[in-house]
């Protein structure tokens, strides 16, 4: 079928549907909403909200769980069940019912929870409540537009490559959108095919927080936290009671239109500028902002009269040091930091002057979730830490997605640990520099929308696969060129490419899994601030000029 033809099918689905969709006239829009359908990847699903097969909306989302239900229907026996979480976005609630109904269609009891819940509290209740599988509504921190679909597994891990697929293969035999029956949510509570769960879990979910602290002498250490309009505001406020804190009013509350960001992503530095002036008129020591599901966390650290803005790989070694310091005396010789192979080489660098380990894994903290489930079955490794450089991070094994709530624990006691020592965490950063050398990392991000940008991006990689270490001829000296596509020792393969350096400093571009950007990682190390910088800027020249030409 044409695209025109799909956008008339559709337009036939229901009243409201059929309204949005003839609304629109131009040709491109229709195109981007029905060229493909929206796909479930290791992620689940992630898109723009609106009507089409592209797109987030409740025919999608019950064409996934249609899939997902026969999928543990032919997995498990015996009663299966399902927790379910949402952020605070638009739509998050509503996209939560729906799957609920669909499930309770295919026989599959749901646990909902009463309201918003961060994604690591999902995950931990996977195991809390011995599911088969749990299902999360956010899209992260992506634009308001945004909404997505999560799924995880009975350990409270998203979905791996080999799962994902297994699920995707269900999901891609159910050609008509319409047919899967929902079941209303109000039926499905009355009639006990869900039940309505709250404070009590997220109460055993913080208690096993707590369990990571690892300073709690007092300090002068005051904070300012914003959820940025998301689902932090409770569990980060209680698992901080006893500190210094005072909230953004502003970001305070659920938002589904972020009404006071660009874009509620903590890594992008104006996210929390709000917090940022509210810091300045307190005297704060530490801004602290959390992404609407509460999975990643943006700091930003009073030193010498001025805010600056650490990085998550920044973040990641300072964390790596502290934790590993505070836990030096039991510390085994199989402890294992794990880290993703776009994050940057400081924080390794760190744990292997503990002698600990370090294992690498492809990008999505499902891979580290992965990591830590083998750990515990197997006893071979005993993880201590894991994280990436997009500012997710996880101590502890209470679950296997990234955590903003305990890292925000870690990070003020760390923060008062260094205070109390007359430091910020940029002189701790600025020791552990002069110890083990500088490192200057970035992110470049080409946004690429669309048919076009989607062509486009898989244009750019297949010539940079294609020139490898040659690209960076005359400009650096490439000691090894890694195609993850083919396979790299144990990892699945992944459209990732990645130029290794002299001197352990790399480069790596990866198309986003969940966006329509092309994203490029530097790590780029050196003696001092200027030659790592010098060098940095020399290997982004070569490869934006590849990208932009």
């Amino acid at each position: 079928m044409t695209v025109n033809e799909l956008k008339k099918l559709w337009e036939g689905f229901d009243e409201e549907t059929g309204k949005e969709l003839s609304a629109i006239t131009d040709e491109k829009e229709i195109e981007d909403r029905f060229y493909k359908e929206l796909e479930f990847g290791t992620g689940g699903l992630r898109g723009v909200m609106g009507a089409g097969l592209n797109r987030m909306n409740k025919y999608t989302v019950a064409r996934a769980t249609k899939g997902y239900a026969d999928y543990l229907n032919s997995v498990f026996s015996g009663e299966i069940s399902v927790a379910v979480a949402y952020d605070s976005r638009n739509n998050s609630r509503f996209f939560a019912e729906t799957a609920a109904g669909v499930l309770a269609e295919n026989g599959i009891k749901t646990f909902v929870f009463n309201t918003l819940m961060p994604t690591p509290v999902l995950s931990f209740t996977v195991r809390h409540l011995n599911c088969n599988g749990g299902i999360v509504i956010t899209a992260s921190h992506n634009p308001k537009e945004y909404n997505g679909y999560k799924i995880y597994d009975d350990r409270g891990c998203q979905l791996v490559p080999h799962l994902a697929l297994a699920v995707t293969e269900k999901i891609n035999k159910i050609t008509d959108y319409k047919s899967v029956k929902i079941k209303a949510f109000d039926d499905c509570v009355k009639d006990g095919d869900t039940e309505i769960i709250g404070d009590e879990v997220l109460d055993a979910f913080l208690n096993e927080v707590r369990k990571q602290s690892l300073y709690e002498k007092p300090s002068e250490l005051k904070i300012v936290y914003t959820p940025l309009h998301g689902t932090g505001n409770i569990p980060v406020r209680k698992i901080l009671e006893g500190m210094n804190v005072s909230v953004v009013k502003e970001q305070e509350m659920p938002d589904g239109n972020f009404s006071t960001v660009r874009s509620p992503n903590p890594e992008e530095k104006d996210a929390l500028s709000i917090g940022i002036e509210q810091a300045k008129r307190e005297n704060a020591d530490l801004v602290l902002g959390t992404d609407p599901d509460c999975d990643r966390v943006g700091t930003a650290v009073l030193h010498k009269g001025e805010y600056i803005s650490l990085t998550g790989n920044q973040m990641g070694a300072l964390l790596v040091n502290f934790v590993l310091f505070q836990k030096k005396n039991t510390l085994k010789s199989n402890s294992v930091i794990v880290k993703t192979i776009v994050t940057g080489e400081l924080g390794a660098k760190i744990a292997e002057d503990y002698s600990l380990c370090v294992v690498e894994t492809l990008t999505g903290f499902k891979y580290i979730g992965e990591k830590i489930n083998k750990y515990e079955d197997s006893g071979e490794k005993d993880y201590v830490i894991g994280y990436e450089e997009s500012y997710g991070y996880l101590v502890g094994t209470h679950a296997r997605d990234k955590d903003a709530v305990v890292s925000s624990m870690l990070i003020c006691q760390m923060a008062s640990y260094y205070k109390n020592q007359g430091k910020t965490l940029v002189d701790a950063l600025n020791e552990i520099y002069e110890k083990y050398g500088f490192y200057a990392d970035a992110l470049d991000t080409f946004v690429l929308k669309g048919k076009d940008g989607a062509e486009k991006i898989k244009k750019i990689t297949h010539t940079l696969r294609e020139k490898g270490a040659s690209l960076f001829d005359g400009t650096e000296k490439v000691e090894e060129f890694i195609d993850y596509s083919v396979g790299v020792a144990d990892l699945p393969k992944e459209n990732v490419l990645k130029y290794v350096f002299e001197g352990g400093s790399w480069s790596a571009v990866r198309p986003s899994g969940t966006e329509p950007k092309l994203k490029v990682y530097y790590s780029v190390c050196g003696k001092d601030r200027t030659e790592a910088e010098n060098r940095l800027k020399k290997i982004q020249s070569v490869l934006k000029g590849e990208i932009e030409d």
